[in-house]
């Protein structure tokens, strides 16, 4: 019998063809039904395409009673309810490579128009005006690229820019010396980027880290004269700074597709001549929506298939007796891999994941992938989850070991997380406790009590009288109240850490005035 699928918003033809052709499926096109037809007509099917328009909601999840799998043509699931798909044993999928060559060559159309005011100069001849001098525009070859995110699209972009023979300086959260020297580019963090280069372009999510990104800050630290692309996400650049900046000339010239507001009719920006701008075109190209219509189709055939995928944005389906087993562990393991990968900055190599006591008795892939998704969302954002975080850690190189021991050192189940840079380890250490639920027992070597969630503080410092006190004082005068405390030392008049829960998220100069008191050595701020 063939598999039936119902198609709601509209796709590349050239993209579901394999799909319409195929005597393996059927499938109807439908794109104006209303939410209430569409919760009738659902349950006769086996999978679902859908693009952004359709919403698909858990009412319309539990009408769909033979539904196996939602395949979104694109990257973005937010109109997906995932739990609920989840929780009913659906897959979902999307397609997340699809339009890489589209951002990034739109990316590279952005930098060249703003190198050599492409837009200016032909709105001016529009206005029967031929003024070459005014025009005069920069060439890329020479100058410095600063790329601040090197994923896929970052990455193509990089490749591009060096064929314009441009020196290329990168900034990666996953990326290291050796990779960047293997790739042909210069490495540096985000202030060294800043710094050096004479154009800047953004590949990164958007995240509570790279909100504002590009602020006043970061502005006052660039060349003078430098050129600024975005094709990545609204927000990452704090716009009333852009137009200061540019006011002031520190700013040459800005390339924008995304904008903190979208759609807009009326923003300032536009009103500088040396911006130009574009409507959120980055994927908007015909391949690009035939490239992402076909990975998705492919990937929803091949699961009614055979049951595999290639692109899954949400969690397998795990027999219901072991998933209710396992479950109250995922959020622990995602606790702990979020408070773990905020005590470094640098690049994880290593991922190790022990199991000890009764949780060591059970299936763990699942609870692994919650820890993976947790040190990989700081910098990877909602892109990771359950099932591509594995994956994801293998593209970005790093290696997860999984081990199990009955022995847990006092405890009826213990879960320890380890991540492994170039210049050492940090570890943390979780348990479930009956009634009390997820709690953080262990930081590298000291002992505490904490509950991993709102906003921790962790504080190393030197074990001498006074210090608590000092501490509490300055946070009394930011207006910053400790809920709780935990101290732990190696010794006496030794290394120490303090772990505090406290009120409100800390800001940089919150943190950066603990750091100043004399005995502090490291203090970082963890929202969870």
């Amino acid at each position: 019998m063939a598999h039936k699928v119902l198609i709601t918003d509209p796709l590349s033809e050239e993209g579901i063809h394999p799909l319409l052709q195929s005597e393996d499926f059927t499938a109807d096109i439908a794109t104006d039904l209303t939410p209430e037809e569409l919760k009738i007509r659902i349950t006769g099917y086996d999978a679902l395409l859908v693009r952004s328009q359709t919403q698909v909601t858990r009412d319309l999840i539990e009408k769909a009673v033979n539904l196996k799998i939602i395949g979104r043509a694109g990257v973005g699931v937010d109109n997906i309810d995932l739990e609920a798909a989840t929780e009913n044993g659906i897959i979902v999928v999307n397609a997340p490579n699809g339009n890489t060559n589209s951002a990034a060559e739109h990316t590279m159309a952005m930098l060249m128009a703003l190198a050599r005011n492409i837009p200016q100069a032909y709105l001016s001849l529009k206005n029967q005006q031929w003024d070459r001098k005014k025009y005069v525009g920069t060439e890329l070859k020479n100058k410095t690229l600063g790329v601040i995110g090197l994923g896929r699209i970052g990455a193509e972009v990089a490749y591009r820019a060096r064929g314009q023979r441009m020196n290329v300086m990168a900034y990666d959260p996953f990326l290291t010396e050796e990779k960047a020297e293997a790739m042909g580019l210069d490495y540096g963090s985000v202030q060294d980027v800043l710094k050096a280069a004479d154009f800047i372009t953004i590949h990164t999510p958007l995240l509570k880290e790279t909100r504002h990104l590009l602020n006043k800050e970061a502005f006052e630290i660039m060349k003078d004269g430098v050129q600024i692309v975005n094709c990545a996400r609204g927000g990452i650049i704090d716009e009333e700074a852009l137009y200061d900046a540019v006011l002031s000339g520190k700013v040459a010239g800005a390339a924008l597709d995304v904008f903190e507001e979208e759609p807009f009719y009326d923003n300032k920006l536009l009103d500088l001549p040396e911006v130009i701008a574009t409507p959120h075109l980055g994927a908007s190209t015909v391949e690009a929506q035939e490239n992402v219509a076909i990975d998705v189709c492919a990937d929803v055939m091949h699961f009614l298939v055979s049951g595999a995928v290639n692109n899954p944005v949400n969690l397998p389906s795990v027999p219901s007796d072991i998933l209710s087993k396992i479950r109250p562990y995922f959020e622990l393991a995602e606790k702990l891999g979020t408070f773990l990968i905020y005590l470094t900055d640098e690049v994880p190599e290593e991922i190790n994941v022990t199991y000890s006591g009764e949780v060591s008795a059970g299936e763990i892939a699942p609870i692994t992938r919650n820890a993976i998704k947790g040190i990989l969302k700081r910098h990877l954002g909602d892109h990771v989850n359950d099932v591509n975080a594995m994956f994801l850690a293998d593209k970005k190189g790093i290696n997860v070991n999984e081990s199990k021991t009955s022995k847990a050192r006092g405890f009826a189940n213990l879960l320890t997380l380890e991540v492994k840079t170039k210049s050492g380890v940090r570890r943390v250490s979780g348990t479930l406790l009956n009634g009390l639920g997820p709690r953080i027992v262990k930081v590298d070597n000291y002992s505490v009590d904490v509950t991993p969630q709102g906003h921790i503080v962790v504080i190393h410092h030197q074990d001498q009288p006074g210090v608590i006190g000092r501490m509490g004082s300055l946070l009394a005068e930011h207006q910053i109240n400790i809920a709780t405390m935990q101290v732990d030392r190696s010794d006496m008049g030794g290394d120490a850490i303090m772990m505090l829960t406290v009120d409100k998220h800390l800001e940089d100069a919150e943190i950066n005035a603990l750091k100043n008191l004399e005995e502090i050595k490291e203090v970082m701020a963890v929202d969870l």
